[in-house]
Protein backbone atom coordinates (compact mmCIF):
# COMPACT_ATOMS: atom_id res chain seq x y z
CA UNK A 1 0.00 0.00 0.00
CA UNK A 2 1.30 3.67 -0.42
CA UNK A 3 0.42 6.96 1.10
CA UNK A 4 -2.30 8.55 -0.70
CA UNK A 5 -1.77 12.16 -1.86
CA UNK A 6 -4.04 13.17 1.38
CA UNK A 7 -0.82 11.73 3.81
CA UNK A 8 1.93 12.93 1.87
CA UNK A 9 0.20 16.52 1.53
CA UNK A 10 -1.02 16.41 5.03
CA UNK A 11 3.41 15.14 5.83
CA UNK A 12 4.41 17.93 3.33
CA UNK A 13 2.05 20.46 5.25
CA UNK A 14 3.26 19.62 8.55
CA UNK A 15 6.97 19.26 8.03
CA UNK A 16 7.65 21.95 5.68
CA UNK A 17 10.55 22.10 3.60
CA UNK A 18 14.09 23.07 5.14
CA UNK A 19 16.81 23.49 3.20
CA UNK A 20 19.47 23.73 5.81
CA UNK A 21 19.95 21.16 8.61
CA UNK A 22 18.49 22.34 11.72
CA UNK A 23 17.35 20.80 14.99
CA UNK A 24 13.69 20.03 15.77
CA UNK A 25 12.08 20.45 18.77
CA UNK A 26 13.02 17.25 20.06
CA UNK A 27 16.71 18.20 19.46
CA UNK A 28 17.42 15.97 16.52
CA UNK A 29 19.22 17.18 13.09
CA UNK A 30 17.09 17.57 10.16
CA UNK A 31 16.47 18.52 6.67
CA UNK A 32 13.74 18.67 3.84
CA UNK A 33 10.70 17.33 4.79
CA UNK A 34 11.77 16.58 8.03
CA UNK A 35 14.20 13.66 6.96
CA UNK A 36 16.39 12.69 10.00
CA UNK A 37 19.28 10.06 9.94
CA UNK A 38 23.48 10.01 9.85
CA UNK A 39 23.25 11.75 6.14
CA UNK A 40 22.09 15.08 7.98
CA UNK A 41 25.12 16.93 9.76
CA UNK A 42 25.95 20.72 10.68
CA UNK A 43 25.72 23.09 7.99
CA UNK A 44 24.28 20.28 4.96
CA UNK A 45 22.22 22.44 2.43
CA UNK A 46 20.30 20.65 -0.15
CA UNK A 47 17.84 21.29 -3.08
CA UNK A 48 14.28 21.39 -3.45
CA UNK A 49 14.87 18.41 -5.96
CA UNK A 50 16.88 16.58 -3.18
CA UNK A 51 14.15 17.38 -0.36
CA UNK A 52 11.57 15.66 -2.44
CA UNK A 53 13.79 13.03 -3.35
CA UNK A 54 14.43 12.07 0.64
CA UNK A 55 10.60 12.65 1.10
CA UNK A 56 9.99 9.43 -1.12
CA UNK A 57 12.88 7.36 0.29
CA UNK A 58 11.68 8.35 3.67
CA UNK A 59 7.83 7.69 2.69
CA UNK A 60 8.87 3.97 1.08
CA UNK A 61 10.57 3.07 4.39
CA UNK A 62 7.80 4.53 6.34
CA UNK A 63 4.84 2.99 4.33
CA UNK A 64 6.88 -0.46 5.23
CA UNK A 65 6.89 -0.16 8.58
CA UNK A 66 3.73 0.69 8.42
CA UNK A 67 2.60 -2.55 6.38
CA UNK A 68 5.00 -4.48 9.15
CA UNK A 69 3.21 -3.50 11.81
CA UNK A 70 -0.92 -4.19 10.54
CA UNK A 71 -2.21 -7.55 10.81
CA UNK A 72 -5.80 -5.97 10.06
CA UNK A 73 -6.74 -4.67 6.50
CA UNK A 74 -6.99 -0.68 6.58
CA UNK A 75 -8.02 1.91 4.50
CA UNK A 76 -6.32 3.96 2.12
CA UNK A 77 -6.48 6.81 4.72
CA UNK A 78 -6.09 4.67 8.01
CA UNK A 79 -2.67 3.81 5.80
CA UNK A 80 -2.16 7.40 5.03
CA UNK A 81 -2.29 8.71 8.67
CA UNK A 82 -0.28 6.37 10.43
CA UNK A 83 2.03 6.52 7.71
CA UNK A 84 2.21 10.31 8.97
CA UNK A 85 2.52 9.30 12.28
CA UNK A 86 5.44 7.09 11.85
CA UNK A 87 7.18 9.63 9.75
CA UNK A 88 6.95 11.61 12.96
CA UNK A 89 7.40 9.89 15.61
CA UNK A 90 9.48 6.83 14.22
CA UNK A 91 8.80 3.31 13.24
CA UNK A 92 9.36 1.92 16.17
CA UNK A 93 7.64 3.67 18.03
CA UNK A 94 4.24 3.14 16.08
CA UNK A 95 4.78 -0.33 16.28
CA UNK A 96 5.10 -0.47 19.97
CA UNK A 97 2.03 1.85 20.39
CA UNK A 98 -1.10 1.60 22.10
CA UNK A 99 -2.57 2.60 18.94
CA UNK A 100 -1.30 -0.06 16.36
CA UNK A 101 -2.18 -2.55 19.65
CA UNK A 102 -5.90 -1.52 19.98
CA UNK A 103 -6.46 -1.26 15.89
CA UNK A 104 -5.11 -4.94 15.18
CA UNK A 105 -7.50 -5.72 18.08
CA UNK A 106 -10.06 -4.37 15.57
CA UNK A 107 -10.75 -1.54 17.74
CA UNK A 108 -10.62 1.23 15.30
CA UNK A 109 -12.25 4.09 17.22
CA UNK A 110 -10.03 3.45 20.78
CA UNK A 111 -7.35 3.70 17.87
CA UNK A 112 -8.50 6.74 16.10
CA UNK A 113 -8.15 8.17 19.87
CA UNK A 114 -4.64 7.51 20.65
CA UNK A 115 -3.35 10.05 17.73
CA UNK A 116 -3.85 12.22 20.16
CA UNK A 117 -1.49 11.31 23.06
CA UNK A 118 1.67 11.89 20.36
CA UNK A 119 1.46 15.17 20.87
CA UNK A 120 4.65 15.84 22.90
CA UNK A 121 8.41 16.60 22.03
CA UNK A 122 11.16 16.68 24.37
CA UNK A 123 8.40 16.42 27.29
CA UNK A 124 6.13 19.60 26.38
CA UNK A 125 3.11 19.37 24.58
CA UNK A 126 3.67 21.66 21.01
CA UNK A 127 0.27 23.39 19.69
CA UNK A 128 1.92 22.13 16.00
CA UNK A 129 1.94 18.42 17.05
CA UNK A 130 -1.74 18.75 18.37
CA UNK A 131 -2.47 19.97 15.15
CA UNK A 132 -1.01 17.50 13.43
CA UNK A 133 -2.04 14.61 15.17
CA UNK A 134 -6.17 16.11 14.89
CA UNK A 135 -5.35 16.12 11.71
CA UNK A 136 -4.13 12.88 11.05
CA UNK A 137 -7.18 11.33 13.29
CA UNK A 138 -9.19 13.40 10.69
CA UNK A 139 -7.52 11.40 8.09
CA UNK A 140 -7.87 8.04 9.42
CA UNK A 141 -11.39 8.60 10.57
CA UNK A 142 -12.57 9.80 7.09
CA UNK A 143 -13.93 7.09 4.88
Amino acid sequence: MKTNNSGVDLIRQFEGCELHAYKCPAGVLTIGYGHTGNDVTPGLTITAQRAVELLQLDLARFERAVAAALRVPVTANQFSALVSLAYNIGAAALSKSTLIRRLNAGKTQEAADQFVVWNKAGGRVLAGLTRRREAERALFLHP
